[in-house]
């Protein structure tokens, strides 16, 4: 399972070039059975990612472009009527899939993001009172422009809470800028990748991460995080206890993915601003990263 890890780092590698944190950081939402948000800005490799992620564990991708005319059933799927058999059919929306990307979430209505709560959480989709699992492994990427907000919608507390991690791609250097050029100039590599893993894989490795021990010390100490961000002063909503299971799975991906099976302070430090910021609610439309990196430095290490 190591190798096919480290496969799969190499995997993505070939296509994103010079994101191996970024890399990290998603295996570490997919192993830990979350969803990733990516705030970035157009071009920087997004849906890239998300496919090339799809290719390498051999599972279904699909892909939504959210717009402010997209209905709920358009992403859960809708019964029709079948003249012939004079009875109702289930078409399947593009949630029944392994690796979904929900492009630019925040352009859709409130009425059709909130149709992605029930499968982000209980992978299970509801249309007429008839519950149907999606899929498994299922992992939502799902994108919003942090700089363009005219004709978007921001996604409320709840929606915001059913993302593990939240991260940035970000610009590439000039030398990743320019290997990506020599990488892309014969045409797209995308279509060269081959599956490393397969989806059984993944879920045998999601298995395996919540073995990884936690002990009661570390334990206390997210709490003690979580609290803390509820208290501040600066804060108007803190992390809510979701994002405390969320901190702890994604401590123990973290672990699993450097080859130890308990983890440790550190790892819930590095992870702590990805996975708590975006659950937070901060006064007067200040920054929430900076908030939890200042509860870092206050809460004591154990």
């Amino acid at each position: 399972m190591r190798e096919r890890i480290e496969q799969l780092k190499e995997n993505l590698a070939r296509t994103i070039v010079g994101k191996a944190d970024t890399i990290r950081l998603v295996l570490v939402a997919l192993l830990c059975g979350g969803h990733v948000l990516l705030e970035d800005v157009p071009g920087v490799g997004k849906t890239l990612l998300a496919k090339s992620l799809a290719r390498s564990i051999d599972g279904r991708f699909q892909r939504i472009q959210c717009t402010p005319d997209l209905l709920p059933a358009d992403i859960t799927g809708t019964n029709i009527w079948n003249p012939s058999s004079r009875e109702f059919e289930f078409l399947a929306g593009p949630v029944f899939t392994n690796i979904l990307l929900t492009d630019e979430i925040n352009r859709a209505t409130p009425r059709t993001q909130s149709a992605l709560l029930e499968v982000m959480e209980e992978r299970q989709v509801t249309v007429d009172g008839v519950s149907r699992n999606v899929p498994q492994p299922f992992f939502v990427i799902a994108t919003q422009n942090p700089i363009e907000y005219h004709g978007t919608f921001p996604l409320p507390e709840a929606q915001m809470d059913r993302f593990t991690l939240s991260l940035s791609l970000g610009y590439p250097t000039p030398e990743e800028e320019l290997q990506m050029l020599q990488l892309h100039q014969g045409g797209m590599v995308l279509s060269d990748l081959k599956p490393c893993i397969s989806t059984e894989d993944v879920l045998e490795l999601q298995r395996l991460c919540q073995q990884v021990q936690v002990e009661r010390e570390l334990q206390q100490y997210i709490l003690n995080l979580v609290r803390a961000s509820r208290e501040a002063e600066d804060v108007v909503l803190g992390v809510s206890p979701r994002g405390t299971l969320a901190l702890q799975r994604a401590a123990q991906a973290f672990a699993f993915l450097e080859g130890r099976n308990y983890a440790i302070p550190d790892d819930v430090k590095m992870l702590a601003p990805h996975v708590l910021s975006h659950r937070l609610m901060a006064v007067g439309g200040r920054q929430a990263k900076p908030i939890v990196e200042q509860l870092l430095r206050s809460v004591a290490i154990p």
